[in-house]
This record gives C-alpha cells, sequence and structure tokens, in this order.
C-alpha cells in the first residue's frame, strides 16, 4: 500500500514532544512538516511504517511501537535514545536509502532487531 502523503503539516510539529519530528506516519497518512522536503528516503523511511501498520493491523503497532519505547526510556534513561531503539525505527532508519527495500521485504522484517 503507498501512503496518502500530506506536506507542510503542523502535526509533526504538534508531536514534537520527545524529539523534533520532521515526519510521521499515522496510517494510512504520513504527514510532513511545514517547510521539510520531501526526498525518496524519507518517503521510503515512513512507507516501512505504512507495510509494518498493515502486517500489525494498526492498533499492533501502536502497541509494539510504544512499548518498545517504554522498554527503551527504563533501560537507556533518554527518550531519543529510546526512540532509535524501536525495532520499527531500526528497521526503518537502517533500510531507508535500498530503494528496493519495499519490493523484497520479508513480513515482520521489524522482528529481526532488539530493544
Amino acid at each position: 500500500m503507498k501512503p496518502i502523503i500530506i506536506k507542510e503539516s503542523r502535526i509533526p510539529e504538534l508531536l514534537s514532544i520527545v524529539i523534533k519530528v520532521g515526519a510521521i506516519t499515522l496510517w494510512p497518512f504520513v504527514f510532513i512538516r511545514r517547510g521539510m522536503k520531501s526526498s525518496e528516503r524519507l518517503i521510503r523511511h515512513e512507507s516501512i511504517h505504512i507495510h509494518q501498520y498493515t502486517e500489525l493491523l494498526v492498533i499492533g503497532f501502536f502497541l509494539v511501537y510504544v512499548w518498545d519505547w517504554l522498554h527503551g526510556l527504563i533501560k537507556y534513561r533518554s527518550g531519543s535514545t529510546a526512540y532509535m531503539q524501536i525495532r520499527m525505527e531500526q528497521e526503518a532508519y537502517e533500510n531507508e536509502s535500498d530503494e528496493d527495500y519495499l519490493e523484497n521485504r520479508k513480513h515482520y522484517a521489524w522482528r529481526k532487531y532488539k530493544v
């Protein structure tokens, strides 16, 4: 599934509580911060999240995402470090530069990452 991209959105600004958010995926939408360019790399990163949302039927994505962040927050005592240790983010950041990743991605690929 391809995301519905909303550019020049205030939503990323409003959700920049722990770290500065440039874009955010809230299935099936990708909201891109006002004044931010939407590069292929950024869209690919957020599209990886779309696949994760779909696999986990949306609510499962939120549950795993929040669980990983809370676990990381307790373990690392840093919101930004906890964010980078979320399995969904690890997969997206590691593969955002690979132009063929989405075509070759295995289902539930995020499970190979550790919090």
